[in-house]
């Protein structure tokens, strides 16, 4: 009697470290509780990077490390290019992941939230409000939070914030269809929508003086 041939085993997966680490944010999506409150957290933090980036750069150049007066806001591009490279990474990332732990959305993965959430409070207050300029909160400074000459206050990142998660949980059309895209898109997509939502709620808010 001849034994069996053995039956080759399937072989193992490499553990994608790298892509896992950006897709739960630095390990953030591994909280038990509230994953994508802590996300969309280090949303607003994104937000104010540059500004206190710029600040920093100001301080160290002596008051003349950014140009003031021309027609490019580095302060918006840099947000754009944070916006740009969070959906990029975002997709690629949270795509990795879904297929490594074989789930359609992980929970664990909180880079959409982070995504989203920078571009709601960027698109929500990078728009002018003609009529009624951002109050600046931080002194005699012109440099703002999302662009050169619009300071404003820590309630648009409350409200955006807030804004954010009730339309992320509530998921107006069309972020639930999104969500039927293809891997990383559907991870990412429905919180771009979600983040367009809590934009135009925070536009209006500015546009009432609130």
């Amino acid at each position: 009697m001849t034994d069996a041939p053995a039956t080759p085993s399937a072989p193992i997966e490499r553990k994608p470290r790298f892509a896992l680490f950006i897709a739960t944010v630095c390990g953030l999506g591994y909280i038990p509780i509230a994953p994508g409150t802590f996300g969309s957290l280090a949303g607003v933090l994104l937000v104010t990077l540059p500004f206190w980036t710029a600040i920093v750069i100001t301080w160290i150049s002596g008051g003349f490390g950014i140009a003031e007066g021309g027609t490019l806001d580095p302060i918006l591009l840099v947000h754009i290019l944070v916006t740009l490279a969070a959906a990029v990474i975002g997709v690629w990332s949270a795509n990795r992941a879904a297929a490594f732990w074989r789930e359609k959305d992980p929970q664990r993965v909180v880079v959409d939230e982070v995504s989203g959430q920078h571009l709601a409070i960027v698109l929500g207050c990078a728009v002018p409000v003609w009529w009624r300029p951002a109050v600046a909160a931080w002194g005699t400074s012109s440099l703002g939070l999302i662009t050169m000459h619009s300071a404003l206050n820590w309630k648009y990142l409350l409200l955006g914030f807030i804004l954010f998660r009730a339309f992320d949980i509530w998921k107006p059309f069309p972020a639930r269809q999104a969500e039927r895209l293809p891997g990383g898109w559907g991870i990412m997509a429905d919180d771009w929508v979600a983040g367009i939502y809590a934009a135009i709620g925070l536009w209006l808010a500015r546009a009432a003086g609130l």
